[in-house]
């Protein structure tokens, strides 16, 4: 089998091009590398370009007839640039996938996997949320990943595709393998905040102390990377039982470990697996930031017998391995490059 992969060569469709490779399937990787990094591609079948780009989706599709789902994960997505630059996320994350479904329909393409977000939730007084809690998106990047669900929805109802969209909360950690993790050298998340901290013996800062949690700090629902490619594999196996339960031919499936953390306790956690209390400040909450959610559903379990097999401490060690052999790696392409521009 074969999955068309848009956003392949980022942090979390690499991680799926890699789960499925190892399942026996074949991804066909889709993206322009904006975010992403070309060496997540290696040795694998990429295509560089936009997913609006239909020229370039139809040779995707005359080169590879046999591809028969698409996982979406191209888009935008960090939450404060959203805030800043609207306009630009409803372009990237709503017109270019309008277009894009166009295209894959053109080409016959009727199965999408959709890579949506928790972020879309209104969550309850717990500040957990299933897949029927209110929809109240708080960011212009939420408020997209809603509208694409809304378009899916309608042309699943209309008979156009069948569709299911994975709402991830907080992924995070690499590849156990340690293929791929994340691309970014400055993420945007907790975690990765925390290590940029004590790589440099800097001061973290907590966002947002006034909170309704237990100690003030928001609250996420961090899932293991790799959990979530497994999700993804599932999926797409078990695509055509599962959109058969909706009449529709729509459904959403939470992903989450169902356990929620405080930037406090992510900090604890942190903290116990460096072995170093890591410094830290108290500052305002971030533009479109909000107390958050943790994941309530057994939804995942009963439609693709999936559970995530790793823990918070084990998700925190594994970002760290990546992040040294990224920085290793780095080193060493620094170094090859000053040697190429030596005399």
């Amino acid at each position: 089998m074969k999955a068309l992969i848009t956003g392949g060569a980022g942090f979390i469709g690499s991680t799926i091009c890699s789960a499925l490779l190892d399942r026996g399937y074949t991804p066909v990787i889709l993206d322009n590398l904006v975010t992403g990094r070309e060496a997540y591609t290696e040795g694998r079948i990429f295509y560089r370009g936009d997913i609006n780009d239909g020229g370039l989706v139809d040779r995707i599709f005359a080169d590879h007839p046999d591809i028969s789902v698409t996982v979406h994960c191209a888009g935008l997505i960090v939450v404060p640039e959203s805030v800043a630059q609207p306009l630009r996320y409803h372009d990237e994350n709503v017109a270019k996938t309008i277009d894009l479904i166009g295209h894959l329909l053109r080409n016959d393409c009727r199965r999408i996997v959709f890579s949506s977000t928790a972020a879309l939730y209104l969550a309850g007084p717990d500040f957990a949320a299933d897949e029927e809690s209110p929809i109240a998106p708080a960011s212009p990047y939420a408020q997209t990943k809603a509208i694409i669900e809304t378009v899916l929805a309608d042309c699943a109802a209309a008979g156009d595709l069948r569709a299911i969209s994975l709402r991830y909360f907080n992924p995070i950690g690499a590849d156990p393998l340690m293929r791929s993790g994340l691309q970014t050298r400055h993420p945007s998340h907790a975690l990765g905040k925390m290590i940029e901290a004590w790589e440099k013996s800097e001061v973290f800062a907590i966002t947002g102390t006034e909170w309704p949690t237990p100690d003030g700090t928001a609250i996420r629902d961090y899932v293991h990377v790799w959990d979530v490619a497994q999700a993804h594999v599932e999926t797409i196996v078990r695509f055509d039982d599962v959109v058969a339960g909706s009449p529709s031919g729509y459904e959403v499936i939470n992903l989450g470990s169902g356990q929620g953390t405080t930037v406090r306790e992510l900090l604890a956690a942190f903290s116990a697996v460096t072995g170093v209390a890591l410094a830290y400040r108290e500052t305002g909450p971030r533009p479109g930031d909000t107390v958050g959610s943790f994941a309530r559903s057994n939804r995942s379990t009963g439609l693709l017998g999936w559970a995530p097999l790793y823990g918070l401490e084990d998700c925190i060690r594994h970002a760290l391995q990546w992040r040294d052999l990224d920085n290793k790696n780095c080193e060493v392409e620094g170094q090859a490059g000053s040697a190429k521009d030596r005399p």
